[in-house]
């Protein structure tokens, strides 16, 4: 007996496994809205963003909501003990970048990192010195200086509810808490907030977070000097001083938040708007499509999707050994701005071969390597309205839980973005990226990051706005999420929905999530890739607006219990 089949569009094909698997995310991750639209990690966040719109909020209003209180109920992830990048578009077609990224204290140096003459990542890692100068409420508060309409206490409300009656833990909280629990216990204010007779926080416990209620309320009353002038700025620079930081009071003072120029490509008709240095994944987002440019993406993916995952394997590649080399704060490096020149993408466009993997050994020479004058564990956050705004945010503190310091009386979770640097040349960060000089340690320099918040545009109307957490996943997810909508036609449903994949350079590896089709895997294998699977390669958040008829779509990723919701 003859069976029949239906021969679904890949995308499809994955859609449906992806709403089989997570039936319960499924009802909340996407949705469709005629007046504006949200989409975060957790369901509170965006509660608090929709609220925020009711009372007559815009976009802004409603990113700065869900970023507070992003730092409350998914702390692990980012906080006030961070940073973050925020681009904004305002109705005007006006671009605002505004970057909040942590700062070397004055009085670091490389050689804080080592131990009996050889690099320690540890100590880049946990503790006193992982830490830089938190930027995120300063960029919060310039953020709704230019473009926010609410009062700047509405924006803390709802974080201030919930840090004070608390909100039940997940069950990923939970474990992430449990994982770190030996940690934790290294500091005396973590221990208390996470840990109860001697074991952290379980699924389905409450976590009242009383200090960190007081602190919130006192910079929504203050504003940001209670944060970096007052009373926070001296809880911070003591406990640093007594457990063998650098952090001085003089460090967060002198803090500020910086308007940049964004970072402008284009690709197949569209202009690819995002974040500039120390941000590297503007840069090399824009860089990655240039490579693929050349290249018929969509007929390769209808032919044979494996070769379209090994152009964009290989284009991942060239760019990020190019990342490792040339990339870092660039108020101290100077920046090749020939790194998004075309024809230095043909050039690397040339050394892709269809059947085999390429052996990048090294970076390459971009034209006009240094410009006279330059014009995140992690969490987005993608809000848009038909007025006009349209944000993308990524923040961070860096790993999960940061430095795993809680200072006390604060309830503040510092980040351990020093981690970012390159500590030395071969030392690896956390999350295997190598770096060279321009990324050095270097007294308040801005470590170089890849979270890469952007707007994507098309007849000079915003059409996308889309952003990830995952370290150096977060490129190659906005990549492929812009890659699968513009190359590929795919909804945003599944260009976020669908497996990903990941080439960082160093270590050669092909990260492939373990639901890619294993046939998939062995053709990448038969080319040359050596396939690691990984259960993620990334969290997105994406906007999509129809042009014709002005319809949001909001998607927050099926990879977690996020939730997509609009007005």
């Amino acid at each position: 007996m003859k069976t029949s089949s239906i021969i679904l569009h890949p995308g499809i094909f994955w859609l449906i496994l992806i709403l089989y698997v997570a039936p319960a995310n499924a009802q909340r991750n996407i949705a469709k809205a005629n007046r504006a639209m949200v989409a975060t990690v957790h369901p509170l966040a965006t509660d608090a963003a929709l609220k925020t719109l009711d009372e007559g909020g815009n976009a802004v209003d409603a990113a700065l909501t869900a970023a507070i209180t992003l730092g409350v109920v998914d702390g692990y992830n980012s906080g006030i003990g961070g940073g973050c990048f925020i681009l904004i578009r305002t109705p005007d077609g006006q671009f605002l970048a505004i970057d909040g990224r942590e700062t070397a204290p004055r009085a670091a140096t490389a050689q804080m990192y080592y131990r009996d003459g050889k690099p320690d990542t540890e100590l880049s890692q946990v503790g006193a010195l992982a830490s830089g100068t938190p930027g995120a409420v300063a960029a919060y508060h310039l953020a709704w200086r230019k473009t926010g309409r609410l009062d700047w206490q509405y924006h803390f409300g709802e974080a201030i509810r919930l840090a004070r009656d608390g909100f039940v833990i997940s069950d990923r909280y939970a474990r992430l808490l449990a994982d770190r629990k030996e940690l934790f216990e290294k500091f005396p204010a973590s221990r208390q907030l996470f840990i109860r007779d001697d074991q952290t926080l379980t699924s389905g416990e409450v976590l009242v977070q009383t200090d960190l209620a007081n602190c919130l309320k006192g910079i929504a009353t203050h504003g940001p000097s209670f944060f970096y002038h007052g009373e926070v700025a001296d809880r911070i620079a003591g406990w640093m001083a007594e457990n063998g930081g650098v952090m001085t009071k003089r460090d967060l003072k002198s803090y500020q938040a910086r308007l940049r120029t964004p970072v402008v490509s284009t690709y197949r008709e569209h202009n690819i708007v995002g974040f500039p240095p120390p941000s590297s994944g503007g840069t090399h987002v824009g860089q990655i499509l240039n490579i693929l440019e050349p290249f018929p993406m969509s007929q390769y993916y209808q032919q044979d999707p494996a070769v379209y995952t090994h152009v964009v394997a290989e284009a991942m590649k060239l760019a990020f050994a190019d990342r490792a080399h040339w990339l870092g704060d660039s108020d101290f490096t100077r920046v090749p701005s020939g790194l998004l020149s075309k024809q230095y993408a043909r050039q690397l466009s040339s050394r892709i071969d269809l059947k085999k993997a390429s052996d990048v050994e090294s970076h390459g020479v971009p034209p006009r390597r240094f410009p006279t004058k330059p014009e995140r564990h992690t969490t987005h956050i993608a809000v848009a309205d038909a007025e006009g705004y349209w944000v993308a945010m990524t923040a961070t503190i860096n790993t999960s839980f940061g430095s795993k310091v809680v200072i006390p009386g604060t309830g503040i979770i510092m980040n351990n973005e020093m981690d970012d640097f390159a500590l030395a040349p071969g030392i690896a960060n956390a999350f295997g990226l190598l770096g060279s000089e321009a990324n050095k340690v270097e007294p308040l320099k801005r470590p170089l990051s890849s979270m890469s918040p952007t707007i994507v545009m098309r007849d000079d109307e915003p059409i996308l706005t889309v952003g990830a957490a995952g370290g150096p996943k977060i490129i190659t997810s906005v990549l492929l999420g812009i890659s699968r909508t513009v190359d590929l036609g795919l909804s945003p449903a599944e260009a976020v929905g669908m497996p990903r994949f990941h080439h960082q350079w160093a270590p050669d590896r092909l990260y492939m999530e373990r639901t890619n089709d294993p046939r998939l895997l062995e053709s990448m294998a038969q080319r040359g890739h050596q396939v690691y699977q990984t259960s993620s390669a990334g969290i997105s958040q994406m906007i999509y607006r129809n042009p014709q008829t002005g319809q949001f779509i909001g998607v927050s990723d099926p990879r977690t219990d996020g939730k997509a919701a609009g007005r």
